[in-house]
């Protein structure tokens, strides 16, 4: 199949497949006499391996030590738990952090009352009262 047909079978844009070519993440397809790429099943299950994965908010790094795992069937999965509980903890403490935003934002919104002029918002005045030593750091895995 060309690259347009394996994009509408795994539910996502040529560009997509493209990137995660160029990113090693699906194998290079070969090359037909016109110079067309040709993918296979192996390609469609493989990718759609891929798009499981980001809908996981996994890393490509993440996925990339999955797709060398499932390459190797034979051997244990504890690699494969270790992947998931090093990503595991990463959602705690986005979760953490979002729970943080959510006071800060919940905080500033009680600042205004609806009634006042824009110019006396206490949501505007707080945003500019912030400093940035009081924000918290952000920690991503991605």
């Amino acid at each position: 199949m060309k690259i347009g047909e394996l994009a509408a079978v795994a539910r996502c844009t040529v560009e997509t497949v493209r990137y995660y070519e160029k990113e090693g993440l699906l194998p290079a397809a070969t090359r037909s006499g016109g110079n067309f790429r040709q993918y296979g099943a192996e390609h469609v299950e493989r990718l759609r391996f891929i798009r499981n994965c980001r809908a996981l908010d996994m890393s490509h790094g993440e996925i990339r030590r999955l797709l060398e795992l499932a390459d190797h069937p034979q051997d244990d999965c504890g690699a494969v738990n270790e992947v998931f509980d090093q990503h595991i903890a990463h959602v705690a403490e986005r979760i953490r952090e979002l729970e943080q935003l959510r006071a800060a934002l919940t905080h500033l919104r009680q600042r205004c009352c609806d009634t006042q002029a824009v110019d006396a918002c206490g949501i505007l005045h707080g945003i500019a009262e912030m400093e940035n030593a009081t924000l918290p750091e952000r920690h991503t895995h991605l």
